[in-house]
């Protein structure tokens, strides 16, 4: 097994660049949360975050319906779904806190139209009976019934699978003419050319009105794992919390600095570090 890439620890991310930074993008699973639910730490970051003006973006592979309990609940703008292909934002979506009145509505917004989406999904059904009959223990994710633009594989939230299935699930998806990534719980596919990158260039000029690569240095990403390496890869200021180690062998992209702690203390790690050099001093 390949040594690890050496990254560099989050005290040596500049202060003039982590001055100059006006949103943050982050992973949900195994990023802010720690064994399936958000920790206080991480949930105030946030609120520490838009409280001090920057946007928050959650970007995951989780599905959408499993994801407007966090866009109700979590002091973020917006939440990009199943890996960049649909987004739920409130009408509202700048206040500072969680928008729970009814003058705030949440919509869902698509990278797809109706019918592709329909035709993908039919086709995805048939994948997903594929993996369940030729990959041993597989099982669908528990949010299945929440997900319209993609499928999702259990293989370490709450089934196990070895890395051996893992890249069986990989390479049948890809065989069926699916893309395919893995996150720390799941193994999800889709058909589209869409991604975690398109899904925040998109929301980026959906929700704020700003085009991101012409100021992607500007902007941080928090991940934890192998589906959050095309962010690693176009994000100068892409951060990683500590529990990424059991994937670095397997990442071609690392990210470029390291937090010390994991999970959601990990995430408030980078809030600490962003906040510090905005506060007055």
């Amino acid at each position: 097994m390949p040594p690890a890439p050496a990254l560099l620890p989050l005290a040596q991310w500049p202060i003039d660049v982590r001055r100059r930074l006006i949103g943050v993008f982050t992973d949900i699973d195994d990023t802010l949360t720690t064994d399936g639910a958000i920790t206080p730490d991480a949930l105030a970051a946030l609120h520490d975050l838009r409280r001090a003006g920057l946007a928050v973006i959650a970007i995951t592979g989780r599905s959408v319906g499993w994801s407007e309990a966090v866009t109700r609940g979590w002091p973020v703008n917006a939440v990009v779904a199943e890996n960049g292909a649909v987004a739920l934002r409130f009408s509202r979506g700048n206040a500072p806190e969680p928008n729970t009145d009814a003058d705030s509505l949440l919509s869902k917004i698509y990278q797809q139209d109706a019918p592709t989406r329909a035709a993908n999904f039919a086709r995805m059904q048939q994948v997903a009976r594929r993996v369940l009959r030729e990959v041993p223990l597989a099982q669908l994710a528990r949010d299945s019934d929440g997900r319209e633009t993609d499928i999702a594989i259990d293989h370490g939230e709450f089934a196990r699978l070895e890395p051996a299935r893992i890249a069986q699930v990989v390479r049948i998806m890809q065989a069926e003419g699916m893309m395919a990534t893995v996150s720390s719980i799941h193994v999800n596919g889709w058909y589209g050319a869409h991604d975690k990158l398109a899904g925040a260039r998109w929301i980026a000029r959906e929700l704020l009105h700003r085009e991101l690569d012409a100021e992607i240095e500007r902007w941080a990403y928090v991940g934890d794992s192998t589906n959050d390496q095309v962010m690693f890869e176009h994000f100068a200021n892409s951060i990683a919390v500590a529990n990424i180690a059991r994937f670095l062998p397997g990442i071609t992209h690392p990210p470029r600095y390291l937090t010390q702690a994991e999970r959601g203390a990990g995430f408030a790690e980078v809030a600490a570090a962003i906040l510090a050099v905005r506060r007055p001093v």
